[in-house]
């Protein structure tokens, strides 16, 4: 058993509600940064270093993935990196059981694509959160010149070289964005995408692949333009802060009318987040790295429409709507992103939140007091608005299925009670 699965195989949250939370926190390295740079990492034969990565359960899926495929992976906790040499590739198949377990694991197929010339997978699994479809890679690398062999779910993809192409993605997936940008780096010619994710991943991404050699500008826009490059070289890389987590940091003080100063931010990243929470009343100090957040009730109801970047983050909308089943009014939640998103709402419910779905909105009622519940983690960020739910709630809340939290958030249950929460794991 890794030193990982033993600090996260007890899998029930109890909580004891009622708790203002106060202190100092510091977010880690984001999860949605460091997948794509680990699939990076298969563009060269050189090693390439991650510094200030999480240590969780889908970082430590995607270094199985790598070394599945022949590739070294060496995960250092206690120096906060992770050294990735790709200098042999023995295979090109993404294993079933690891490709099923998170979405990320397809990202390994564009850097396979480009760089040997084949890759295979199934479709990858991850949260069920609505439809989550890959064909925006597919289609991307069809474009590119490749074959693209599809049976039920089962992809294979073949290519000599890929080469530039003009690509317009259907949707502004981040995923598909990363995923393509990525084969597009050593395509003969050059690429652009249109209609491209500008997610702060992204721009992470692009600016780490530069590092390496590539040639690419634009990331941060709609439009992206890769230049084709022969090779690509080593780079070391920080990664950087989880916007999610500290947002999930900042709606743990509002909701307990706490004081928290949130270390290790960017505040361009938080300030959808930021801008709707001082729209609630939320006091917001600090415009750059450390950010403070306090709360004093009561707060208002506000609209928030979760959207693409530089939208309100989709990530963060069950963990706002917790937060709003305590606001005086009715506050509405239009989800944008994933039409499954709210499934999370029924185990609300059961800790007495008056909310009402309609298509893809939400209406919540409030303020309406919580009462201790058992209630269940459904994906990562559900899990995370229960928690949050629970530390504004009468009594001592159970949590179940916490293994999910934990394929997003390193020690989540550990940094609330340093900031005075009462969790306990069993």
């Amino acid at each position: 058993m890794t030193a990982l699965q033993q600090r996260t195989q007890a899998n029930t949250a109890v909580v004891q509600g009622g708790v203002r939370l106060s202190g100092e926190v510091r977010a880690r390295g984001s999860k949605n940064c460091a997948l794509p740079l680990m699939a990076a990492a298969l563009l060269t034969q050189e090693t390439c270093v991650l510094h200030n990565p999480p240590f969780i359960r889908d970082i430590e899926a995607m270094a199985n993935l790598l070394t599945s495929l022949g590739v070294r992976v060496e995960l250092d906790p206690n120096q906060r990196t992770i050294a990735i040499t790709a200098d042999a590739i023995s295979s090109t198949r993404t294993p079933t059981e690891i490709a099923t377990s998170f979405r990320a694991s397809f990202l390994v197929t564009g850097p396979l694509l480009t760089r040997v010339g084949e890759a295979s997978s199934v479709h990858p699994g991850g949260c069920k959160i609505g439809e989550r479809p890959v064909n925006v890679d597919l289609l991307g690398f069809a474009a590119m010149g490749a074959t693209v062999e599809s049976q039920e779910q089962d992809y294979r993809l073949s290519a000599n070289r890929l080469n530039g192409a003009r690509l317009y993605l259907d949707y502004p997936s981040h995923t598909g964005t990363e995923n393509l940008m990525l084969a597009a780096t050593l395509a003969k010619g050059t690429s652009v995408i249109r209609h491209a994710s500008s997610e702060p991943e992204v721009v992470a991404l692009a600016n780490c692949l530069n590092q390496m050699g590539a040639r690419i500008h634009g990331a941060g826009t709609n439009t992206i333009e890769i230049e084709g490059v022969d090779r690509l070289h080593g780079a070391e890389w920080d990664v950087i802060p989880d916007r999610h987590e500290a947002g999930t940091f900042a709606l743990a003080s509002a909701i307990t009318g706490g004081d928290v100063t949130i270390h290790n931010t960017n505040y361009d990243h938080l300030e959808p987040l930021l801008y709707k929470l001082a729209q609630s009343g939320v006091t917001i100090r600090g415009t750059h790295d450390p950010i403070r957040v306090s709360a004093d009730y009561p707060l208002k109801a506000v609209e928030v429409q979760a959207i693409h970047f530089p939208g309100f983050p989709t990530d963060l909308q069950p963990q706002i709507c917790a937060l709003l089943t305590q606001a005086t009014g009715e506050s509405v939640i239009h989800e944008r992103v994933f039409e499954a998103r709210f499934t999370y709402v029924e185990e609300l419910r059961k800790m007495g939140a008056a909310i009402q779905v309609s298509g893809e909105k939400a209406y919540i009622r409030g303020p309406t007091p919580l009462h201790a519940a058992a209630v269940r983690a459904l994906d990562i960020r559900s899990g995370v608005a229960l928690l949050l739910a629970a530390l504004a709630a009468e009594g001592s809340t159970r949590v179940t299925d916490m293994q999910h939290v934990f394929r997003g958030y390193e020690s989540l249950p550990e940094d609330l009670k340093a900031l005075g929460a009462q969790i306990e794991m069993e």
